[in-house]
């Protein structure tokens, strides 16, 4: 939706005080462990809070082409409202933006009925692309980027899974969204890869996914970021 700019998110309503840690799309279980040594000793019982939603994992997928000597991705700008509110909330280290949309790249849950392993993960990568870039693409596209990674291991049990979309970028069509009014807003920017890993270096993109998600690209492309080259075209010693 391009022609309208996004001026901020309204509290319509607070539910936290009449709501369960046990329902609506984000749950909280609140669980007393132990750690189990050894030995046979065990520690002291501890509280520990895990912060779960449906199918827990997600596919994170960087798409990108080569443009002009270099190499461009796909970031894309949607409203995030736990970010946002922020500006309400008192922080030790006090953050003076207001992050009315950030910058990411293309992202989804893996659902029910998505198949298992890396098919699965390609298929679901397809279906992301489409819904939130409007790229078409094959799954046998789909390059999986090393291995997966906990997304806040304190708090929620959420895996990510990366992979890389090479695409012609410029023959995109409208992203569609998955249906949701959170996903009825949404700007989509291509950027030079060098240019979008110093963003996340310097705060312009406070996403970590994506600065992973672009790291991994780099190394996949044997591109340097601080040398703003490629391996290949490096003098040789």
């Amino acid at each position: 939706m391009d022609g309208k700019a996004l001026l901020g998110l309204e509290v319509m309503e607070d539910r936290t005080d009449g709501a369960r840690c046990d329902e609506g799309f984000l749950t909280l279980r609140r669980l007393v462990l132990r750690n189990v040594y050894g030995d046979g000793s065990s520690s002291a019982p501890y509280p520990c809070d895990v912060l779960e939603r449906p199918g827990s994992d997600a596919v994170v997928a960087v798409l990108y082409e080569r443009h002009e000597g270099g190499i461009r991705v796909l970031l894309r700008e949607a409203p995030r409202g736990p970010v946002y509110l922020r500006k309400h909330k008192a922080f030790v280290h006090p953050d003076p933006r207001e992050y009315i949309s950030i910058l990411e790249v293309v992202a989804g849950l893996v659902e029910d009925g998505d198949a298992p392993g890396a098919d699965g993960l390609r298929a679901r990568a397809v279906i992301e692309a489409r819904e939130e870039a409007g790229v078409e693409v094959a799954p046998s596209a789909c390059v999986m980027l090393g291995g997966e990674t906990f997304a806040s291991p304190g708090t929620t049990d959420e895996k990510l899974y990366f992979c890389a979309v090479e695409t012609p970028l410029a023959e995109r069509g409208e992203a569609v969204g998955d249906g949701t009014v959170m996903e009825e807003w949404s700007r989509v920017h291509l950027v030079s890869l060098g240019e979008a890993i110093a963003m996340c270096r310097d705060g312009r993109i406070p996403d970590m996914k994506t600065e992973v998600a672009l790291l991994r690209l780099a190394d996949h492309l044997g591109y340097v970021p601080a040398l703003d080259a490629f391996v290949e075209d490096l003098p040789a010693r």
